[in-house]
């Protein structure tokens, strides 16, 4: 679990990383979204499904690409303030599952603006391989940050329509993914 720190600033702190990892597993899960469905439009045979398949991908390296960037800058932003050497160890490991990703990403890509069977196919590969990255990143991130709490739902007298009802169930209700 998470350590309690004492002072202020670094408790501070330890709620804004959690926070941006928060936000980082979000934008995980949409690159995850992206090199799984390259990955499902690449298993088809139709040209169009394939060119489908290369644009997600052009997609999926552009997320990978600023994603990874915005880790090195949680991890710099780490090793310059007092946080514990626990999460620090988290987000590097975080770092190279993003820049693996990112460098699967890359090439699937590359291989798959190919005009060759053998480049598509290695393209092929390569986009299963980033997406098996992504996957795990997405679940790595979301291990790695600390449960939010939400906000009880009132248990008043039911009304069958009681549109009052339906807006706290769904502010009780809605997914955390994306939560600033």
């Amino acid at each position: 679990m998470h350590e309690t720190r004492t002072t202020a600033h670094s408790g501070a702190v330890g709620h804004d990383v959690h926070q941006t990892l928060r936000r980082l597993g979000s934008r995980a899960h949409q690159l995850r979204a992206a090199t799984r469905a390259a990955d499902h439009f690449n298993a088809l045979q139709n040209a169009r499904d394939k060119d489908t398949s290369s644009w997600l991908m052009s997609c999926a390296l552009a997320l990978s690409a600023d994603l990874a960037e915005d880790i090195d800058g949680l991890a710099r932003s780490l090793r310059e303030q007092p946080v514990d050497a626990a999460l620090q160890a988290k987000v590097s490991g975080l770092r190279v599952r993003m820049h693996q990703l990112h460098a699967a990403a890359r090439a699937a890509d590359h291989f798959l603006d190919q005009e060759s069977t053998e480049d598509h196919e290695t393209g092929s590969w390569l986009v299963a391989t980033a997406s098996s990255l992504a996957q795990k990143l997405a679940a790595e991130l979301d291990d790695n940050v600390l449960p939010q709490r939400r906000p009880p739902v009132g248990k008043t007298a039911l009304e069958p329509h009681d549109a009052g009802l339906a807006r706290r169930v769904a502010a009780a209700t809605a997914p955390l993914y994306g939560a600033a």
